[in-house]
């Protein structure tokens, strides 16, 4: 399908913006009229592909972080806010004539009706949820053709999510410990490394030997099946919630964290952390 080209007649474009219940036309032609060259946004109209693109990384962890806290009524807005991405980039490309919303919307559809034969085609659905993950990669193996086994993980990715799919991918073919034994001696080994570059080596040094260290955590997470961004996530949470206590147990005394000593707010985080394991929080560190 050609690119479609927008925005609509300006009578036909100013009754479907009107339109409370427009749906995804009405904020299609929206997002054409703030990009119309003549009569849109100043700022709209400078946007390019790549000056967006952290905006819709920043929403689609809005989206996460709301679902995260059971924000539901929240997370009716955040998905509105992640949805304008994809318009946003989809319009973009209808104007350099790659690709338009239709076109990416069908493209998604034939994939889903493609990955999921034992819904939409022959196959059966007696197989487990396993069964299908694998089922799942096989097909996108053969949609991509010939590759390298680490072809197609993203750059763009949190690096940390990046590390736990490039070492998924690489265990598929067998490359991988055969258990967290192993892992845990890697990582033995790798603080060793940091260790020693600190006190022997230069900066460069050891920012790639903290990388090895980080690296094999990351492993060693996916060999607990635990999802390290996840595990971080609850750590940051926890650090903010204890430390945000600490600063008001200083302020019943009259005091800042400034004006505070680290002696002093030590025992103040063991506190904090006391009262967490007395609500039934993790205790953690």
């Amino acid at each position: 399908m050609a690119p479609v080209s927008r925005p609509l007649p300006r009578a036909q474009s100013d009754a479907l913006i009107a339109d409370p219940n427009g749906g995804l036309p009405r904020l299609l032609e929206i997002m054409a009229r703030l990009r119309d060259p003549e009569t849109g946004c100043p700022w709209d109209i400078e946007q390019s592909f790549a000056t967006i693109a952290p905006y819709t990384i920043e929403e689609a962890y809005e989206v996460a972080d709301a679902i995260e806290r059971g924000a539901w009524a929240e997370l009716e807005g955040e998905l509105g806010d992640l949805l304008l991405q994809t318009v946003y980039h989809t319009q973009m490309g209808a104007e350099a004539g790659h690709f338009s919303f239709e076109s990416v919307t069908d493209a998604i559809a034939e994939k889903m009706i493609a990955r999921h034969p034992h819904v939409f085609g022959d196959e059966s659905r007696d197989k487990s949820a396993d069964q299908q993950t694998a089922d799942w990669e096989r097909i996108k193996a053969a949609e991509r053709g010939p590759a390298r086994v680490l072809d197609g993980v993203a750059l763009g990715l949190p690096a940390l999510m990046r590390t736990v799919k490039l070492q998924k991918r690489a265990a598929r073919v067998g490359f991988d410990w055969p258990s967290t034994e192993e892992v845990l001696d890697k990582i033995i080994e790798e603080s060793r490394e940091l260790v020693e570059a600190r006190e022997t080596l230069g900066h460069a040094e050891q920012v790639e030997e903290f990388g090895d260290l980080l690296f094999v955590m990351a492993n060693l997470a996916r060999h607990l099946n635990i999802d390290p961004e996840e595990a971080l996530r609850g750590a940051n949470q926890k650090f903010q919630r204890r430390f945000m206590r600490i600063e008001d147990l200083l302020a019943e005394a009259g005091k800042t964290p400034a004006q505070s000593d680290l002696a002093e707010m030590d025992a103040l985080w063991n506190r904090a952390k006391a009262e967490d394991k007395a609500r039934g929080k993790p205790a953690g560190t």
